[in-house]
This record gives C-alpha cells, structure tokens and sequence, in this order.
C-alpha cells in the first residue's frame, strides 16, 4: 500500500519501489527470507499500479501507440492498475501458502 499511495503521488514506479523499500526496511528486518520476498513482490506490484501523467512510461506508450492522454488514461493506466492488483492478490494468495 506503501508503494501505491507513492505511485499516485509522484507517478513514477522506480520512485514508488524505492521509497516504499526504504519505508518498510526497518520492518521488514526479522523477516524470513520467504516472508521477505513476499514484500519484495508486493512492493513491486504496488509500485505499477495507476500510470499517469507524472510517469515517462505513460508518455512512451501515448507517443509511440499515438494515442490521446485520455485513451492513454482508459488503456495503459487502466492496465497497469490491474496488473498491480492481480499482482497484489497473487502475493497475498501465495502468503497463505507459504
């Protein structure tokens, strides 16, 4: 969650992964390493969630598809977001698990 609300504040998912990494270090310091990859992937798929105009990877897929922003917004965003929540869910299915 850490990671998304950096994603929806800054646009940018390399910012979003290494500031929530940075946040949540601290915490995830006792963590076995299969509960520490679990972060790692939640981290990351929290970090693609809702491209927008703040990103350069929105502008990338606008240009090169020659899309308008809003048909960007409908499709690239709205794409990035389901992939961060399957990848969310995923993580937290395999948690149960392991």
């Amino acid at each position: 969650m850490v990671a998304v609300l950096i994603r929806l504040a800054t646009g940018s998912a390399t910012v979003a992964t290494v500031t929530a990494a940075g946040i949540i270090a601290p915490l995830a310091a006792g963590l076995s390493p299969v509960q520490l990859s679990l972060v790692v992937l939640a981290v990351g798929a929290g970090s693609l969630f809702f491209s927008h105009v703040n990103d350069a990877g929105f502008w990338l897929v606008k240009e090169y598809f020659g899309l308008t922003v809003g048909q960007t917004l409908k499709t690239w965003s709205v794409m990035e977001t389901i992939i961060s929540a399957v990848g969310l869910l995923l993580t937290l299915l395999l948690s149960t698990f392991l």
